[in-house]
């Protein structure tokens, strides 16, 4: 310990509404010289801003600051530099609901702008077309770039409904930190799956399944599948033939083979009659594929990968054949959805630090803002950050059933609005 408090004599720590409770007992351990050396010890944060207990943070660091150090000298920044009045005072109604904050009034010098705006559809689908048609005129008629504009959710498979908008219009975008929802790896795993069933003896066939044969874990290696692919290239056939007709001499590999053949041709035989949503229940039920992917023998209904493939399943649940399905997915192409000029999609917590002169927070429904599992004054915390990420312009928006439910909008839009007395 003194050795270490004898080294740094100044410590400063960013982001301090962000630190554990094992860092904040290094940092006690750290502070001071024991050598009496001049020494200082500085913090930097907004309680505010405190959104990541699932990491493990305690927003309790920084709002007990002072009684750990009680000689401490505390200065609130209340100056705002990025939004209008409107949207701060917007912000400040829902904050100011928390009983566990510091208290502090925030103001700005920016010039008078424009209510938050609040939108309504009657169901996910329709909220993304609201929003892509807002979208549409704030850039012919109030001159906003593509890159002007944030569009901020909870989960991230909230993302799929907007994507599949911003196709139909053609709006370019990008998703922050990750991918579009049709090539995430639970979605595109469950496509190749769909490929293989819908034409297995194609090139498309082919490729989907070198990818889903050993998916989930069948034992079968590199090497196996380049044999098939070496047994299917002499007897001139595709891969799904080859597989089927290749001796194997190995015991465990023939069995694995033979389950993963038999269930895939039942499917091969009968999907022209089903529905491609029927398909993808019976993969999910036969491959216990939920648990796969979560790696949970029990998973969660709220695990952002279930909840992805819900969204693929009640998507799929609009074609009448895999073909139309696959075909749409397809759609999504790079150029499009991987637009760094494009509107920005991303979750709330990847948005801490940026800023945009338009922001649309999406599906503010209960149970996903807030969420239902976590601390309500947390939840206030993360729907405040995606407020304040707005310079000019902020929508709200909500559908009235969310996966195919009846959706009770977010209690949060009546204290944002201000519609409710605190006591």
């Amino acid at each position: 310990r003194k050795k270490y408090q004898g080294t740094w004599n100044h410590i400063l720590v960013d982001e301090f509404q962000d630190t554990n409770p094992a860092q904040m007992e290094i940092l006690q351990l750290l502070v001071g010289d024991p050598n009496g050396k001049k020494s200082s010890f500085w913090i930097c944060g907004d309680d505010w801003q405190a959104i990541y207990s699932f990491a493990g943070a305690s927003v309790g660091n920084i709002l007990t600051f002072k009684d750990q150090f009680p000689e401490s000298s505390q200065f609130i920044l209340k100056l705002n530099y990025r939004s209008t009045p409107q949207i701060l005072k917007a912000c400040m109604n829902l904050i100011k609901r928390n009983v566990k904050k510091i208290e502090k009034t925030l103001n700005t010098e920016n010039p008078q702008g424009e209510e938050p705006v609040v939108l309504d559809a009657a169901n996910e689908e329709e909220e993304a077309t609201v929003i892509a048609n807002e979208i549409m005129d704030l850039l012919a008629r109030k001159r906003f770039r593509h890159k002007d504009i944030g569009i901020l959710y909870r989960a991230n498979f909230q993302s799929r409904a907007i994507e599949d908008a911003f196709a139909q219009q053609k709006i370019p975008y990008h998703i922050e930190n990750g991918m579009n929802f049709y090539q995430r790896r639970e979605v595109k795993i469950l496509l190749d799956y769909l490929a293989v069933i819908n034409n297995p003896s194609s090139q498309e066939g082919d490729e989907a399944l070198k990818s889903i044969m050993n998916i989930p874990n069948r034992y079968i290696g590199r090497k196996f599948i380049s044999e098939v692919e070496d047994f299917s290239i002499r007897k001139d056939v595709h891969l799904w033939d080859g597989l089927k007709s290749m001796p194997i001499e190995i015991p465990y590999l023939k069995q694995n083979v033979r389950v993963f053949t038999g269930l895939l041709k039942p499917l091969i035989k009968d999907s022209p009659k089903m529905n491609p949503a029927e398909v993808i229940h019976i993969l999910r039920e036969s491959l216990n594929y939920d648990a796969y992917i979560t790696e949970d023998d029990v998973p969660s209904p709220d695990d952002s990968k279930i909840a992805n493939i819900n969204e693929l399943q009640m998507v799929a649940n609009k074609f009448d054949d895999i073909k139309s399905l696959l075909k749409y997915a397809e759609t999504f192409n790079e150029e499009l959805s991987n637009d760094e000029n494009g509107v920005s999609l991303m979750s709330i917590h990847k948005s801490k630090g940026l800023e945009f002169p338009a922001v649309f927070l999406i599906g503010m429904v209960e149970g996903i803002l807030p969420n239902k599992q976590a601390d309500i004054e947390e939840e206030r915390r993360v729907c405040f950050v995606g407020m304040s990420r707005a310079m000019k312009l902020l929508y709200l928006t909500y559908s009235h059933t969310s996966a195919g439910k009846k959706a009770k909008r977010s209690s949060f839009l009546d204290e944002i609005m201000d519609h409710h007395d605190l006591s």
